[in-house]
């Protein structure tokens, strides 16, 4: 968080993408040029990432990130709200969208950041500004979380919940559609303001992010872990029914961990915990597929056509996404949610058990460590608590 904040944009820059209270997008040793495209060494090119700091910095203040150095970064925390609810909306249709301004960055600026990614479900691509789906959860999540932040430490939140409420309206209003697969948020409103019609992996981040009402929860829930979506092996990024769909193509069919593990995580945060099981269960399979050690992305191939996940050919492996996917599954696994301000632990494993009797040691928490044990059966059997942690 604090190398993010030291590189926090100040100003506008087309080529770079930088602008005030953005968060960088990536950074190299030199600049990147391929096939016309030219992305500097220092590059702010992402929609989503500004809103993800804010939700990593409440976060981290609820594990246990002592005050005096969230403190330190509430004026990156201010800078980034500017950036969230004044400049991120580009055209003023109340959505925060991404353009290219300067012809040869990416063309797309969210997590699925390849040139095809966004399309409809004939197959078109979308046209720019292209408003996308997931981000809009992003934001309203991080300004709700952002004011019962600063709410606690005595700081104030003038507008914000206001701003949020505003932005969950206007979203049910415009981005939900009915198709073939369902009815479901679009995966984004494209440059002419119509809803990009897929069904995608994307959706199934807006779970927990709040800007969905249980209903809405569920019906996205049904659909993902549905046969189009759900490959055995985790979530496809996109519905084998889609025009543009291939096992094989980056972001438009393909499987990848941290994409899953945002839905595992989104589940466990609206209350499905019991749903969370089955695509949690299906990455610790398709891990035995790579010596436990998840690559990047592989084929969205189901089960029912392969035996184990066939590997993608340009996947890294190890990287950092895909890694970081065991850390969500052991929190849902083990029905784990921490307040450390509040002083309280709750811990609600799944009955039973989606892998059995698990057991868990010196989990850093709190500035001290959690063990604990749960029976195949989902309950909790052995229990020690960091000090000053009660169970709730």
């Amino acid at each position: 968080m604090r190398t993010l904040a030291r590189a926090q944009g100040e100003r506008h820059d087309p080529a770079t993408g930088e602008a005030p209270g953005k968060i960088l997008h990536e950074r190299r040793r030199a600049g990147f040029e391929l096939h016309g495209m030219s992305l500097p060494a220092r590059y702010y090119g992402t929609v989503d990432a500004t809103a993800l700091w804010v939700g990593l910095l409440y976060d981290a203040w609820r594990w246990g990130l002592p005050e005096a150095e969230v403190r330190a970064l509430l004026p990156n925390l201010r800078a980034a709200l500017f950036w969230i609810t004044g400049l991120s909306d580009t055209d003023g249709d109340g959505f925060a969208e991404y353009l290219d301004e300067s012809g040869r960055g990416l063309a797309n600026q969210g997590w699925k950041d390849s040139g095809d990614a966004v399309r409809f479900a004939d197959g078109t691509i979308a046209k720019p500004p292209v408003a996308l789906s997931e981000v809009q959860g992003y934001q309203y999540e991080a300004t709700v979380r952002a004011a019962e932040l600063l709410a606690a430490l005595g700081e104030p939140a003038d507008g914000l919940l206001d701003w949020a409420a505003t932005l969950r309206s206007r979203f049910r209003s415009r981005f939900w559609v009915t198709t073939a697969d369902g009815h479901f948020p679009a995966l984004a409103l494209d440059g002419a303001k119509q809803p990009v019609d897929s069904l995608t992996s994307n959706i199934g981040h807006l779970l927990g992010t709040g800007i969905l009402d249980p209903a809405e929860s569920s019906s996205i829930r049904e659909l993902l872990l549905g046969p189009t979506m759900s490959a055995g092996f985790g979530l496809r990024t996109m519905s084998a029914t889609a025009g543009g769909f291939s096992p094989l193509r980056y972001h438009c069919g393909s499987v990848w961990p941290h994409d899953t593990a945002v839905v595992v995580r989104g589940l466990h945060a609206s209350g499905q915990s019991s749903h969370a099981a089955s695509p949690g269960l299906q990455l610790v399979h398709a891990a035995g597929g790579f010596d436990n050690r998840l690559p990047e992305l592989f084929s969205g191939y189901g089960s029912d056509d392969v035996s184990s996940p066939l590997p993608y050919p340009a996947s890294c492996r190890p990287q950092a996404w895909a890694a970081a996917s065991a850390v969500t599954l052991l929190v849902a696994f083990l029905g784990l949610r921490v307040d450390v301000p509040a002083g309280v632990l709750t811990l609600d494993p799944p009955r039973p058990s989606p892998v059995g009797a698990l057991r868990v040691r010196d989990l850093p928490l709190a500035g001290g460590t959690l063990d604990v044990t749960v029976a195949a059966d989902g309950t909790v059997t052995d229990l020690r608590l960091p000090p000053g942690l009660r169970l709730g």
